[in-house]
């Protein structure tokens, strides 16, 4: 028997309202009375809203182990009783039509699937790779991209994309550094809620809105060694400081779910921490949507040795406050009885429903089963160009220039001899990197492509291959130092294969594979200038040919129109823009490193001596390139540092400016950054901590004043019982163009005067 879907309709908002969820969200709709409708529910039909497996309908392959439910004709049958309430990693209107009249049309109580996928930088038209993107150090370019990313992603089916990946990541051993914002608290926080505007939209019901997921809660990003699905061991104050900050910020942007993480943190898998998933998340950050399990990782509580059996891992699970289980199907399987022996409450069963439920009716579901199941627009919204325009733009914004000798921008008037040579040079397998299984690897452009349609003569331009990504080739050496001798300039592409990034990609050594490595060598033992054009997911060690080069170039995964944007670097068609939002080391021994690191009692004081100084014995305790850093093919100056008062007042502020100026011949982009330090406080701050920035472009010979704004707010940190405080003392301020020198000014933050009576 089916119950007509308008006896559980209701014109009230206030149980959702109860919930906390953003009124836009809300407005002007009908939802679903969720209370009535779940009194209906059987426990299974509760247990399968709690419920995520991979779509059978319209099958993709995630990287991902086939596991689970793998025949569309099963899977159909437990859509049919209830036992299923989200799909995810499949995309196509058809398919996701056959499935979702299933649920509606079937099911005994009608109610609608929710489509999800990884939607991490692109559906069909790719974007750069997240770690590439937050180089523009600008969040409106990383909302727009998110915007595009949630018209074709909706367009093809999907409710909701398991992204943005907010975790800081301190060692780019880690092969999922390329899927978040770099090292630092501040900028991951400004970019991951500008994903999440873009992702969403204004109004959720739209049927381009898509649903945002920040993950992982919490803490992978510091995982030890840099090691996937690793543990963590850190202190609260770590864990709150820098870890917890960007995840608030992507709730405060409307974020309505989340995802747990697989690691541990101090002995407790995150998908059994009730302190992490109920006290902390529900509790102090006042977090009203639902919680995903990662892939399998409730099952995996096992493993861990926290749990006896799946049985005992789906219960610590949701008592901990995991609302839908991901892929292993333990929920479905266990609640039911585990409700029914009374290991598990009634009561948190409901509650998890009802989150689910809730979200549901906040993007229109209940309404609408049929929202972003558009064929039309799935002929006219997906890889248009627009979006490829907009892919090249944030290409080129996301190239950052590590080194120029000169040699950069190539002038194309002087029909040079250019010599490309590497195994990324027409490569169109490693354009979009990890994460963009969805894309049409055929209508990526290359770096020979690219460069072929730019140039005034073609022919100017030989392509080399050299060498294999992890291999020598026969002969591939001698063929490249030829090229190289009959060229004026030789671009070298070498770097990373995208599967060396990613999930499950941790790498002992983030350097240059060797077999490139000899293939750098010997082309810059020619003499002529080289200009190395990296490909890669996060921050290297780079040696000899090729940290020597003239020009050093980080191209990252840059995504479809890879080969174009790089082209318009080269030329100058486009000046480089981009800052690092990682650190290069001089060596991937010095891992985990950021710049924002502790000094320690024995720190080396500029020229001073290093003898029994906290460095290590073989290299310098800084970074080859440091975070922040970027060239642009312009000269920019900054200069008359001022602050509006020497004292910070309690509950005041105060305003820092600078002039900066171009004084170079050609116009260009600036990104000017604000760091701070607590010199003296009860718990040791770091050298440096970013708080402000500002993009600036100025034609040749402008100048313009950059103001920023500080309050007693932005010194907080964690202290004594886990509390946020700041401390009146002294302060150092540096406002410049990378996290190393620039302008210095200090300040004073004074205590907080008595109350007037």
């Amino acid at each position: 028997m089916t119950f007509d879907r308008r006896d559980l309709l209701i014109r009230t908002l206030g149980g959702v309202l109860a919930l906390g969820l953003p009124r836009r969200a809300l407005a002007q709709t009908d939802v679903a009375c969720v209370d009535a409708l779940i009194a209906k529910m059987t426990l299974e039909e509760k247990a399968g809203q709690m419920t995520c497996l991979a779509d059978s309908f319209r099958p993709f392959n995630p990287p991902n182990p086939q596991v689970g439910i793998q025949d569309e004709k099963r899977l159909a049958q437990e859509i049919r009783k209830g036992r299923v309430g989200c799909l995810f990693n499949g995309i196509g209107v058809a398919g996701g039509r056959r499935a979702q009249e299933i649920a509606v049309k079937d099911s005994r109580l009608g109610i609608p699937l929710l489509f999800a996928g990884d939607v991490i930088h692109g559906l069909k038209t790719i974007f750069p790779v997240p770690l590439a993107e937050a180089s523009s150090f600008d969040p409106a370019l990383c909302e727009r991209t998110a915007r595009a990313q949630a018209i074709e992603a909706t367009a093809a089916g999907l409710h909701l994309t398991f992204a943005p990946m907010v975790d800081v990541a301190r060692d780019q051993r880690w092969g999922r550094v390329v899927e978040g914002a770099g090292e630092d608290v501040t900028l991951t926080g400004l970019l991951s809620a500008a994903r999440i505007r873009g992702y969403q939209g204004r109004d959720l019901r739209r049927d381009d809105a898509l649903l945002a997921c920040p993950k992982h809660f919490a803490a992978y990003g510091a995982v030890a060694a840099g090691l996937e699905y690793g543990n963590v061991d850190i202190s609260e104050e770590t864990l709150r400081e820098t870890h917890l900050p960007p995840f608030g910020k992507a709730f405060a942007a409307g974020a309505l779910t989340t995802m747990a993480a697989f690691n541990e943190i101090n002995g407790v898998p995150a998908t059994a921490d009730s302190e992490l998933l109920t006290d902390i998340l529900r509790g102090e950050m006042q977090f009203r949507g639902f919680v995903f399990s990662d892939y399998t990782a409730d099952e995996e509580l096992v493993a861990h040795g926290f749990a006896e059996d799946d049985r005992d891992a789906a219960r610590l699970a949701v008592l901990a406050g995991v609302d839908m289980s991901m892929q292993s199907g333990l929920y479905i399987r266990y609640l039911p009885d585990l409700v029914k022996s009374g290991a598990v409450p009634m009561g948190t069963i409901d509650v998890a429903v009802r989150r689910i439920l809730y979200v549901k009716a906040a993007i229109g579901l209940f309404d609408n089963p049929w929202r972003s199941l558009n064929e039309e627009a799935e002929k006219t919204r997906i890889f248009t160009p627009a979006h490829r325009a907009l892919s090249r733009e944030a290409a080129t914004r996301s190239v950052v220039l590590l080194k120029n000798e000169g040699v950069l921008p190539i002038d194309p008037a002087r029909r040079q001899a250019i010599a490309l040579i590497g195994p990324f040079a027409q490569d169109t397998a490693n354009l979009y990197g990890p994460w963009a299984f969805y894309g049409d690897p055929d209508k990526g452009v290359d770096i020979a492509t690219g460069l072929r349609a730019s140039l005034p003569d073609p022919t100017k331009l030989t392509v080399t291959r050299g060498s294999d990504i992890s291999g020598p080739i026969e002969g591939g050496i001698a063929q490249a130092v030829a090229a190289a001798k009959a060229a004026d300039i030789v671009l070298l592409a070498i770097g990373e294969s995208q599967a060396m990034s990613g999930e499950a990609q941790s790498r002992t050594v983030i350097e240059i594979p060797p077999a490139q490595q000899a293939l750098a060598d010997a082309v810059a033992a020619i003499g002529k200038p080289v200009i190395i054009l990296l490909r890669h997911g996060r921050a290297l060690a780079l040696h000899d040919g090729v940290a020597n080069a003239q020009a050093i170039l980080a191209t990252w995964f840059l995504g479809s129109e890879a080969g174009h944007a790089i082209a318009d670097i080269l030329l100058g068609k486009v000046d480089p823009s981009g800052k690092l939002p990682v650190s290069f080391p001089w060596e991937s021994g010095q891992e985990p490193f950021y710049y924002d690191r502790k000094s320690t009692g024995r720190p080396v004081l500029g020229n001073g001596s290093t003898e029994y100084k906290a460095r290590y014995a073989t290299t310098d305790n800084s970074a080859r390139f440091p975070f922040g850093h970027g060239l642009t093919y312009t000269d920019f100056v900054l200069d008359q540092l001022k602050l509006s008062d020497s004292a910070l007042r309690w509950d005041a502020a105060i305003e820092v400016t600078t002039r900066i100026t171009n004084k170079g011949d050609r116009k260009g982009s600036e990104v000017v950054q604000l760091y701070t330090r607590d010199r003296v406080a009860s718990r040791t701050r770091p050298i440096r901590e970013l708080k402000r920035m500002a993009r600036v472009t100025l034609a040749p010979g402008e100048s313009k004043t950059v103001r920023f704004s500080l309050s007693r707010v932005d010194l907080e940190f964690v202290g004594a019982r886990s509390q946020r405080i700041a401390e009146p003392g002294a302060f150092d301020l540096w406002v410049g163009q990378s996290s190393v020198g620039g302008l210095k000014g200090e300040f004073t933050l004074y205590a907080q005067g008595p109350a007037k009576g």
